[in-house]
């Protein structure tokens, strides 16, 4: 199991911006895809974005693009989502997660390692 820890959230106004950041515990960072995924309430769990290990590739879903961002340092073993432009519908606890094959998308049965979440409220 490789530990994830996730921090960043908050309460904020709709329009606002947020940091998330979520730290593994692992030497091998660098191969995992790392991604985040939200739960909103009553709602399922939704894929947000994903990069890859060499940090290259993003993927995002369509509610999020053009207002998040992605991106991971693996000399620090962290992967961070930028957060602008929120909105209330964004509200929901995000998760971190790590898929240690590489190639992990927008499905979250193939992340096999999973934080703890970390809560975004968004007012209007």
């Amino acid at each position: 199991q490789v530990p994830l820890v996730e921090s960043g959230g908050g309460l904020v106004q709709g329009g606002g911006s947020l940091r998330l950041s979520c730290a593994a515990s692992t030497r091998a960072f660098s191969i995992y895809t790392m991604a985040w995924f939200r739960q909103g309430p009553g709602k399922e769990r939704e894929f947000v974005a994903a990069v890859r290990g060499s940090g290259r590739s993003t993927y995002y879903s369509e509610s999020v693009k053009g207002r998040f961002t992605i991106s991971r340092d693996n000399a620090k073993n962290t992967v961070s989502l930028e957060m602008n432009a929120l909105k209330p519908g964004d509200t929901a606890v995000y998760y971190c997660a790590a898929d240690q094959f590489g190639t992990g998308t927008d499905d979250w049965h193939q992340y096999e390692h999973w934080g703890q979440g970390t809560q975004v409220t968004v007012s209007s």
